[in-house]
């Protein structure tokens, strides 16, 4: 602060031309804080102000007092004008993190919104390839078995029987059924308990519902 005594001007001497301005310059630097951020070139324009008071008040010597004073304003506009500068500077660097962290908050959004994408577009993905394999799975089950060829002559076998053959997927599955086989080779089978291999036996295909009760019942009682 500036010493009180040094801003006191006597009675009967007039202030000299720079002082007041030079005094309220100096003060105007410590309310902004010029003695925190500049402490160096603060005080030296604080030390030559009071110079001029000492040669003002000890000396009386109002000319080289009012150098000492103008000097002191002239320095206190050079450190005006770095403060403005540094608060500028400090305002710039403000804006350009504030920007930086504008700009990061933006890109961790959009890494967000580009993962959140990418985990939809894999979910789609996945979604479809489960309607694809479902789809396969009904088209493998709706799949028409290819037809039996079904014939109508069959050759025997060694040891093989007219049940045996009768049951025969590709005959009739069904080992009741043989009296069917054995009516439509009674010309060739004298006993249907007796075959003889490479015999070629008719399979009747074209019978009624009828004529299977009546084989079954005839295969029951044999």
């Amino acid at each position: 602060m500036i010493a009180a005594g040094f801003l006191v001007t006597a009675c009967s001497t007039p202030s000299p031309v720079w002082r007041d301005t030079a005094s309220m310059a100096v003060e105007e630097l410590g309310r902004q804080e010029a003695a925190k951020l500049f402490p160096q070139e603060y005080y030296n324009v604080l030390e030559t102000f009071e110079h001029g008071e000492a040669v003002l008040h000890v000396h009386d010597n109002q000319s080289d007092a009012d150098a000492f004073y103008l000097l002191a304003l002239q320095k206190s506009a050079v450190l005006r004008a770095e403060l403005k500068a540094g608060r500028e500077r400090k305002a710039a660097a403000e804006a350009e993190a504030e920007q930086r962290a504008r700009d990061e908050k933006a890109r961790l959004q959009q890494e967000a919104a580009d993962a959140e994408a990418r985990l939809a577009e894999q979910e789609q993905e996945r979604l479809r390839k489960d309607a694809q394999a479902r789809k396969a799975a009904r088209t493998r089950q709706n799949v028409i078995e290819p037809t039996l060829v079904l014939p109508v002559v069959y050759t025997v076998h060694r040891g093989e029987t007219l049940p045996q053959i009768a049951a025969r997927t590709e005959i009739y599955d069904d080992a009741a059924l043989w009296p069917l086989i054995y009516r439509a080779n009674r010309d060739q089978i004298r006993n249907p308990r007796q075959l003889w291999p490479g015999q070629k036996l008719k399979i009747p295909r074209n019978f009624s519902r009828d004529e299977v009760t009546e084989a079954k019942r005839f295969s029951g009682r044999k």
